[in-house]
């Protein structure tokens, strides 16, 4: 086997510009492949980024979209709610009330409108939210409703043209009312999600202040680990169903659009790549045909390895080695020039460089095979060749 691999080798080198027009096929269907399925891997993983790792064990329960039957109930997120979620639904660790406002805030001449998140104690710490400055909400903020209030960090840049601004009293109009706040805690710069451009009060002083005894707008269910996020998506959404009779009340979970968004790109990849692939396909095409011309061009060759006793087994044996040499070096540089290409791609992009190393093997296995599929053919022509007439041509 060796040896007709060398003797497949000294057989390239004698005709260089087939061998490359034969390899040509190989090493572009592998290429295209490992470059698509890398991009769709780094594109997944850049999605995770973006969403980040907190949050993935908390589902949203909010008012969906109008309910056609009369006779449906009207759900409210009142206390009532909450407590029939924990006495019906298993694997609840928490929930939050949140409700959100239109609001403008003002320091000095300088106003921003935005929307403030009224939140409970707990809500920012839950999401792994960080302080650059200051402190989190305690209880008594939120049960006494004090006017407290934490910045987003470009919020605090574009009121004040810094964050160094704890202890400081702005002020905020919301429902035509002006109300002085004091800044409590500035968070850190976040890489993802809306934070940045927002502000937090205490959810006791919206329910004393702005709307007494208000319902959420939003309700915020933490599982007891983020893989349960996705089961409680269901059991949540059935218990709501069981209350209204119908499917007024959306309800989803970060976990689970990470899951959904990555599933669309794996499969976007994977049909990118089955269609790179096709060019596999016809590269086998064009080595079978390389091969068949092969065959003929070298019957005398053939004719005298059986006149000196090579057996049909030996001949089919040599050009499905030549046929397959092709393919595995074709292959080779493919996935070489495949890894080289992605992270070209990523760092023109300035995404994270992610080669997906399951493409790289299954896009190389495949190359071999179609090396071998395809060289059959004239491998079985060459060996069924009679001695005499092959050496009579």
């Amino acid at each position: 086997m060796l040896e007709d691999f060398l003797n497949a080798l000294q057989n390239f080198r004698r005709n260089k510009t087939r061998t490359f027009l034969s390899l040509l096929g190989v090493i572009i269907g592998v290429a295209s492949v490992i470059v698509i399925t890398s991009m769709g891997k780094s594109s997944t993983k850049q999605v995770e980024a973006t969403f980040g790792t907190s949050g993935l064990d908390v589902v949203g329960v909010s008012a969906g979209y109008m309910r056609r039957n009369r006779d449906a109930v009207t759900l409210v997120f009142d206390e009532q709610f909450r407590e029939g979620l924990f006495e019906n639904v298993k694997e609840i660790k928490k929930i939050w009330y949140k409700n959100s406002l239109s609001a403008t805030l003002t320091y000095e001449g300088t106003s921003a409108t935005n929307n403030c998140t009224a939140v409970e104690t707990g809500y920012l710490e839950m999401y792994q939210m960080q302080l650059e400055s200051g402190t989190f909400f305690n209880i008594t903020d939120n049960e006494e409703g004090l006017q407290k209030i934490i910045l987003g960090h470009d919020l605090a840049e574009s009121l004040f043209s810094s964050t160094d601004v704890v202890g400081k009293t702005i002020t905020v109009v919301a429902d035509k009312i002006s109300f002085g706040f004091q800044v409590i805690g500035i968070l850190k710069e976040q890489t993802s999600g809306m934070e940045n451009g927002t502000a937090f009060i205490p959810r006791g002083f919206y329910a004393k202040k702005i709307k007494p005894s208000p319902a959420a707008d939003t309700v915020l269910v933490q599982a007891v680990t983020p893989e349960k996020s996705t089961e409680l998506v269901t059991t949540v959404s059935e218990y709501c169903r069981s209350l209204t009779g119908t499917d007024s009340v959306r309800v989803n979970s970060m976990q689970t659009m990470l899951e959904q968004m990555s599933s669309i790109t794996n499969t976007m990849s994977v049909l990118l790549a089955a269609v790179a692939a096709i060019s596999l396909l016809v590269g086998g095409i064009g080595i079978m045909n390389i091969m068949i011309v092969t065959v003929t061009e070298r019957r005398q060759e053939i004719g005298i390895r059986k006149a000196l006793g090579a057996s049909p087994r030996d001949i089919k044996q040599q050009f499905l080695i030549e046929s397959a040499s092709i393919t595995v070096i074709g292959g080779l540089i493919g996935v070489i020039i495949g890894i080289l290409l992605s992270f070209a791609v990523e760092y023109v992009q300035s995404t994270s460089y992610c080669i997906n190393t399951t493409a790289c093997v299954v896009s190389f296995v495949f190359s071999v095979v179609v090396g071998i599929v395809f060289g059959l053919s004239p491998a079985i022509r060459a060996a069924k060749l009679d001695p005499v007439d092959a050496l009579s041509a």
